[in-house]
């Protein structure tokens, strides 16, 4: 073979070696579903995750669909389990195990420290059993975000609102046995219905209320579209969105890509976390100016409410969650 032939088939070869990492690296794209509106901050941290993986360098390029585009939270954990999806960003519903529902356990966490070291500390007791759990699906928890606590979003002030007696109100709960109990021994009816048809049937009066929401979700969602009078806080359970990702997408990344994915989304929890906690009471102050009315328990009322729905929901959870799981959050919170 002359010179001027092995050139050029090094030549070529060198080149095709080219074409082919490039089309590597514009094959690994990657899915990241969510259920934050377009303008919510939990979007933008989505957004920072997507841009943060894309700018690695490592071969990946993720792209973010919010809003509901790729399904409603309670379909999503199933089509990232089955690879459908590679990310999510979305509370983690109990449709697909019932021991999920321990995610929903009322007044759990007291207050935002709590958020940071049990719901957010991959280590703690609480995500150990739900990795134990979505392990079994193919899903691993990646980051978990905190939101600050869910209040009853309504179109008027519940009767007997700080008491136990009847609120003459119907309010939508989500797919969750201890909640909708938790709301009905609070003296609300109350009527199971998905994430996405929470804001027309506000807004039509299909139901009265809502349990669902932050202060700043509620902002964002509801006050800005003139949607809702009052907001009242219970402080019962935390709202949070977790980061997981389809195991079988995870598998097929390199070290290098997942650790790059992984920090991303550590970096996001932290800055979400950080963010909301900063701005909860400001968007309280934005509701008010908005028009709405905040109705908050004195503290003799909270611990009237957290100790009924402990003494009573907590025992029917164990019959859904198991009373192992209970006795293992119950233990941690002790130690």
């Amino acid at each position: 073979m002359k010179t001027t032939t092995i050139a050029k088939a090094l030549t070529g070869g060198a080149i095709c070696a080219l074409l082919s990492t490039a089309a590597f690296a514009e094959d690994v794209k990657l899915r990241f579903a969510g259920v934050f509106p377009i303008d919510h901050y939990g979007t933008k941290m989505m957004e920072q995750v997507a841009a943060d993986v894309n700018a690695a360098g490592v071969g990946l390029n993720m792209e973010v669909f919010p809003a509901n585009q790729l399904g409603s939270g309670e379909a999503l954990f199933e089509d990232v389990a089955r690879g459908n999806i590679d990310f999510a960003g979305a509370f983690i519903y109990a449709d697909t195990d019932q021991r999920l529902e321990f995610l929903s356990m009322p007044f759990l966490v007291s207050g935002w420290d709590d958020m940071d070291s049990i719901l957010r500390n991959l280590d703690s007791e609480y995500n150990q059993i739900l990795q134990e759990i979505t392990d079994e699906y193919g899903v691993s928890v990646m980051a978990q975000n905190p939101e600050g606590f869910v209040g009853i979003v309504a179109n008027q002030e519940p009767d007997n609102w700080n008491n136990f007696e009847d609120k003459g109100m119907n309010i939508r709960v989500w797919s969750s046995n201890a909640v909708k109990a938790m709301v009905e021994s609070f003296g609300y009816r109350a009527t199971t219905m998905a994430w996405g048809d929470i804001f027309p049937a506000l807004q039509s009066g299909i139901v009265d209320g809502a349990i669902c929401c932050t202060k700043t979700a509620t902002y964002s969602i509801f006050a800005q579209s003139g949607v809702g009078t009052h907001f009242v806080e219970y402080n019962s359970i935390s709202e949070i969105t977790t980061f997981y990702g389809s195991q079988r997408t995870l598998d097929k990344l390199n070290d290098e890509q997942r650790d790059v994915v992984q920090a991303a989304m550590s970096k996001a929890s932290e800055d979400f976390f950080a963010y909301n906690r900063e701005n909860d009471a400001l968007f309280g102050d934005k509701l008010v100016e908005e028009g709405y009315t905040i109705l908050r328990l004195n503290d003799e009322d909270q611990l009237a409410m957290a100790s009924q729905v402990q003494e009573t929901i907590w025992p029917l959870m164990a019959e859904t969650v198991g009373q192992e799981i209970i006795d293992r959050l119950l233990a941690s919170m002790n130690q």
